[in-house]
């Protein structure tokens, strides 16, 4: 049961310039980022159910539980779901599995628990912590705390992150690892406390750190990795988000969508891969953007995603000249690759995890003979 908590909802593993959720590896920095992209109207919604779970809270909070509210929580619990469900980056979570957990959570036999609880003393509320008794009630307001404050975290992470990133996404500002750092340290520039005029507020980051060796999503050897748990998802927004500061990631705003994505290196993407709003031949914002004439074109012949691109034509070529490959092994193999390169430019985690190495002349061959 305390997997609903652990590392499965508030915990990230970091590992070079990747971070893994949920069974999911993508860029540091991308949960963050994808957080930004929720609409202040979506937020507003999660009001009216966390507020249900904050009675809950407050009626804990002086000793005692109103077991009339177990329907409403019921419900609201089950409009949480639905909300992470669809929203990224919660829609990675396994939602069959967390229902059936918060459904035997939120239930008279855990709030009779809590009911029980409550009446103990502070030290021997402190000693069922050590000892495990009592965790069905342990279990339900840690949940309830969670699920609870999900609104006004997702307020709060937005209002003084999405003017940060407003700020990097300024024309021509250095977009590196040493000029989000000047950024950060100009943005971020008051001692942090926790006054909620204060943005640098937003840098503290409550949550421990183990080092753990850890299979990583399509891997088979064990890697270290740093694993971080956090007590709320603010926390762990915000540590995604500045990892990947620290790695050259940041967030970026797509003129075409108007939506934030996540760029991985210096030069200056921009336009995202995703769909084109309106656009009735469904082509992404990238495809878009290269429409407009080379002046908006976000990506020279040396961005390193064609740049693999050119590399592998030019091996193929040489190859066929040499008889090492004929005509119509060479141009499915270009076909391939073509293909590939597209994937890449509209998809940033295949670019910076599989293209390379799926881009090698050996691979390229070894999936057409698959074919």
């Amino acid at each position: 049961m305390d997997q609903i908590i652990n590392h499965a909802v508030l915990s990230l593993d970091f590992w070079q310039d990747t971070v893994t959720y949920e069974g999911s590896t993508m860029p540091t920095g991308t949960i963050g980022c994808e957080v930004l992209n929720i609409p202040d109207s979506t937020i507003e919604k999660l009001d009216t159910p966390c507020n249900v779970l904050n009675q809950l809270l407050q009626g804990m909070n002086t000793g005692s539980v109103d077991m009339e509210l177990l329907p409403q929580v019921q419900q609201a619990a089950g409009e949480i779901i639905a909300f992470l469900q669809v929203t990224p980056p919660f829609s990675r979570l396994n939602r069959s599995y967390f229902e059936k957990k918060l459904a035997a959570i939120f239930s008279e036999e855990y709030m009779e628990d809590a009911k029980a609880y409550l009446q103990l003393t502070q030290q021997e509320q402190l000693i069922c912590a050590l000892t495990g008794q009592h965790s069905k009630a342990t279990m339900l307001v840690r949940i309830a705390q969670v699920l609870g404050h999900l609104s006004y975290s997702l307020g709060q992470y937005k209002e003084a992150l999405t003017k940060f990133a407003e700020r990097l996404n300024e024309p021509g500002y250095d977009r590196t690892s040493d000029g989000y750092a000047a950024m950060f340290g100009q943005f971020f520039k008051s001692e942090p406390t926790l006054s909620l005029d204060n943005p640098a507020w937003m840098t503290l980051t409550n949550a421990s750190v183990q080092y753990v060796a850890a299979t990583r999503p399509g891997k088979t050897e064990p890697q270290l990795v740093k694993r971080m748990h956090y007590v709320s998802f603010v926390g762990m927004f915000r540590s995604d988000l500045f990892e990947g500061l620290c790695v050259g990631h940041a967030p970026k705003k797509c003129p075409i969508c108007g939506r934030w994505f996540l760029t991985i290196d210096a030069r200056h993407t921009k336009y995202c891969g995703g769909l084109a709003p309106g656009d009735q031949r469904g082509r992404t914002c990238r495809q878009i953007g290269n429409l407009r004439g080379r002046e908006q074109r976000e990506l020279a012949d040396d961005h390193p995603i064609k740049a693999i691109y050119t590399r592998r034509m030019n091996t193929i070529l040489q190859s066929t000249r040499r008889g090492k490959l004929d005509k119509e092994t060479a141009a499915t193999m270009k076909k391939l690759a073509k293909d590939k390169m597209f994937r890449a430019l509209s998809d940033q985690c295949y670019a910076s995890t599989v293209y390379e190495q799926e881009m090698t002349q050996d691979a390229l061959l070894e999936a057409v003979k698959k074919k």
